[in-house]
């Protein structure tokens, strides 16, 4: 079962594009084939691990994480400083600020 709507996902044209300005990872946590909420428990896990300014790369295909992403940001206050689609799996890097 998928968090949000696949619909909702595909339609949000914000998370397809080219990577070029993406910026360098210090980490990546590989989240694809996972299903909600898997990928947010992991990346709430992962980012509380990581320094404040490091940048995390999120690789997932879940159609879901992208409002789950969205809304866990808002929540947060990390910085999502960019994110793409590209074949099936959404590239969120997230920067910790917090």
């Amino acid at each position: 079962m998928e968090c949000a709507s696949l619909k909702r996902a595909r339609d949000n044209q914000h998370f397809k594009g080219e990577e070029m300005n993406a910026p360098v990872a210090d980490e990546t946590l590989d989240c694809k084939g996972l299903l909600c909420p898997v990928p947010i428990v992991r990346l709430s896990k992962t980012i509380k691990a990581l320094d404040s300014g490091k940048v995390l790369l999120l690789e997932a295909t879940d159609p879901g994480s992208v409002p789950d992403v969205q809304a866990w940001q808002r929540r947060t206050q990390n910085e999502l400083v960019h994110h793409s689609e590209d074949g099936g799996v959404f590239k969120f890097w997230i920067k910790k600020t917090t």
